[in-house]
């Protein structure tokens, strides 16, 4: 029986082959996630912003980074030096020899296959006389003709030759290992054990020690854990959180500190720079001892928001320490809101606490806001648009303009836009309407709804009710054309309106007049009534007398009730007086088929609402799906902000709240794929009493000043339908259920009497 040897390689041909398979199986992949994508289309992309995000700071540092970045050219350097020794590997494995071939000792003899015996003593004697040792001939090349010549011409030979591939019989099987023999020989032993060892007991621990470290260290968005329950103790401590307090505790974040993040330094110059800005910027509650807010990484933070938002110019150190700030802050007041979800949450599920006010989220979203566009609280939107200044402000205030707010620069006719604006020169001027046509016009739509039930319309008390929001984004470059649209032939529109105007009045003559009729008709019945129920009106003053305005309030119920039997009776006789005319008129036939005709119309209509109903249901089920399964990507459109340091995508916030009462009703949703329109269902309980309610459906900007959106959301809530113990599908009556135990016992005596036959 053949047995099994392994062996290590010693010519290193096995060797290369492994190392080829190592070597593609890590520069295939690479090369496809780690080449550099086309530089020249990211520069096309930043040549078509120009024109509107050109003195962005964003965009001049992008611009100045794909200039000075050497990154890709490493990459692409590193990438190709792993294809030369692929390929190389490749060409030196096509150009081993193959050691596993199969022998035939035709082709050791060079004889054709099926030579005869002669032929084969013929060239043996020819090969030997050329290779045998005692001529001077190799002795290795002789044995293998000897060996070729035995496997030939003897019987058993060619017979193993025949079976097994080798004129010696079955041999052991060998398989070589793809390491060289140098790695186990005694003398390298205790190098190679100090290899293993340094690699696979020091340096593996090492490497997955430090990733855990650092991963447990930080949440799912990438915010510290530290930070996360900063955030949380005082928006439990402090419910009702004003913009100065906000900024405060977001400036405490631990990203700012540097034991706990390497990103953030302090500088020696800081105890000479941040102190002069203290004093320029004024009061920011500096002898203020609490705890971390009096820390200098706290402070020096502090510092650098209130002077991004102030608009200040910093020391160039300083700036690259306001860069990093600035570019945290939105991700850390990200985490502010869904730390007051978290609280409102579990005051609502459980309570025994405050839950954060509304004030307080809606604080955050806008101080978000004001770190993008670098603007204070108090300042005007109009800042955020190139070229306008502060001295440049009452020319839009002015009494003769009145604009505030970016849509009242919007709403403005070309002409008077241009007047306004006529301290701009012309180039200025369609720099800003560039910009100002980039920016972003909202169109929201709003459905009320109770999905899964009978009734979607119907909302009762503790029902889960469903407010499907439809935003669509439009320009206010769009607003543009459609005022430009208006304003070309407004006395064309005019002459159109009074032709249409004439034109209804001639044909509308003769029900015109019966409408008359009708609302004097109607009008004399009103004034009737009025008469008539006229006489309570003293009731009223009476009722502190007690039982004497009691009695008075009856007596008065009874004749206003009698009054109003008589009017019916009136009515009814009137009535069944028409109905008789009507009635001689038609025959019972044509009545009979009338009400057919109206009961199948009925049944139509209602099946046809059914349909609408149940499609509508597949369709919301599909969209629901595909939003599952489908990941959008998160870049929308690049906002216009003049001082923030990085590309930032236009993102929302909507929600429902209850302004009155400032709490929440749904959680904040942050819409973050709207690129054209986006559909986003709110969720939430409806109040457990019935009446009229009054929210607010509130989308909010996380970029933009001015461009937030409220509308109102009437909810009127039912009571709850009583739920039925006992339903009338399960109650069966004895009747049937006689019938059915007679019918089983009938079925029982003929199976028997089956049975019978069959015997």
């Amino acid at each position: 029986m053949a047995g099994q040897q392994f062996q290590y390689d010693d010519s290193g041909n096995t060797f290369f082959y492994f190392l080829t398979s190592f070597v593609g199986l890590i520069v295939i992949p690479a090369t496809y996630y780690l080449w550099p994508r086309d530089q020249n289309a990211e520069q096309l992309r930043l040549k078509s912003l120009r024109r509107v995000h050109g003195r962005c700071l964003w965009y001049r540092l992008r611009l100045m980074k794909s200039q000075q970045s050497i990154i890709p050219t490493l990459k692409k350097a590193a990438l190709l030096f792993g294809w030369a020794v692929f390929l190389l590997l490749a060409y030196k494995v096509s150009k081993l020899d193959r050691e596993y071939q199969e022998y035939n000792p035709y082709e050791v003899l060079n004889l054709d296959q099926g030579a005869s015996v002669s032929e084969i003593k013929k060239q043996y004697r020819v090969l030997s006389l050329k290779y045998h040792p005692d001529k001077g001939g190799d002795e290795a090349t002789f044995m293998r003709i000897a060996k070729a010549y035995a496997a030939l011409t003897n019987e058993q030979s060619r017979q193993n030759w025949e079976t097994y591939g080798n004129p010696d019989g079955p041999g052991a099987t060998s398989f070589g290992i793809a390491l060289p023999a140098w790695i186990v020989d005694q003398k390298n032993s205790m190098l190679v054990l100090l290899v293993y060892g340094l690699a696979f007991m020091v340096i593996l621990p090492v490497v997955v020690g430090t990733w855990w470290y650092r991963s447990i260290r930080y949440s799912g968005d990438q915010i510290l854990i530290s930070t996360t329950q900063l955030f949380m103790h005082f928006m439990y401590k402090t419910p009702n959180m004003n913009m100065k307090r906000l900024t405060m505790v977001l400036t405490a974040a631990f990203e700012f500190d540097p034991r706990s993040n390497k990103e953030a330094t302090i500088r020696p110059t800081d105890n000479i720079e941040v102190p002069q800005l203290i004093r320029e910027l004024g009061n920011i509650n500096v002898k203020k001892k609490e705890p971390p807010f009096c820390y200098p990484y706290s402070l020096k933070a502090r510092v650098l928001v209130l002077s991004h938002l102030a608009r200040m110019e910093v020391s160039e150190e300083l700036e690259e320490d306001q860069r990093f700030v600035v570019r945290k802050s939105p991700a850390l007041l990200q985490e502010m809101i869904n730390v007051g979800c978290q609280l409102t949450m579990m005051a609502n599920s459980r309570g025994g606490f405050h839950a954060p006010r509304l004030v307080t989220i809606e604080n955050c979203m806008k101080l978000t806001q004001m770190i993008v566009q670098g603007l204070q609280e108090s300042k005007s939107p109009l800042l955020q648009l190139p070229h306008f200044e502060e001295e440049h402000l009452r020319y839009c205030i002015s009494k003769k303009y009145k604009v505030r707010t970016l849509q009242d620069l919007v709403s403005l006719k070309d002409s008077d836009r241009r007047s306004m604006l006529r301290f701009l020169g012309e180039e200025k001027y369609d720099e800003v309407m560039a910009v100002l046509g980039s920016f972003p016009h909202i169109i929201m739509d709003i459905k009320l709804q109770v999905l899964d039930d009978e009734d979607s319309n119907n909302i009762t008390a503790g029902s889960i009710v469903t407010v499907t929001v439809t935003l669509t984004r439009k320009r206010m470059a769009d607003m543009f054309e459609k005022e430009q649209e208006a304003s070309i032939c407004p006395g064309e529109e005019a002459a159109n309106t009074e032709e249409a105007g004439e034109s209804n009045k001639a044909k509308t003559k003769v029900w015109q007049n019966k409408n008359k009729g009708a609302k004097k008709t109607a009008k004399s019945k009103k004034k009737k009534l009025t008469k008539k129920k006229a006489t309570p009106a003293p009731v009223k003053a009476k009722q502190a007398n007690g039982n004497v305005a009691g009695n008075e309030m009856a007596a008065a119920a009874s004749a206003a009730a009698s009054a109003a039997k008589e009017e019916d009776d009136e009515a009814s006789d009137k009535g069944s007086e028409s109905d008789e005319g009507e009635a001689n008129k038609d025959s019972p036939s044509e009545r009979d088929e009338e009400s057919d005709k109206q009961s199948d119309t009925e049944v139509d209509e209602g099946a046809g609402d059914d349909e609408e109903e149940w499609e509508a249901l597949q369709q919301s089920i599909q969209r629901r799906e595909r939003a599952l399964l489908e990941t959008k990507s998160k870049v929308t459109h690049p906002v216009y902000s003049l001082y923030f340091p990085e590309e930032k995508q236009e993102w929302w916030w909507l929600y429902i709240a209850d302004r009155k009462d400032q709490t929440l009703v749904s959680m904040p949703y942050h819409v973050c794929t709207l690129k054209d329109s986006e559909e986003v269902e709110l969720k939430f309980p409806a109040p457990s009493k019935t009446g009229n309610y009054q929210y607010s459906v509130i989308l909010r900007s996380d970029s933009y000043l001015g461009l937030d959106q409220i509308k109102p959301l009437k909810l009127e809530v039912h009571e709850a339908k009583a739920i039925m113990d006992n339903h009338p599908q399960w109650d069966i009556p004895d009747t049937e259920e006689e019938d059915e135990e007679q019918e089983d016992s009938d079925g029982i005596e003929e199976s028997d009497y089956e049975d019978e036959d069959n015997d």
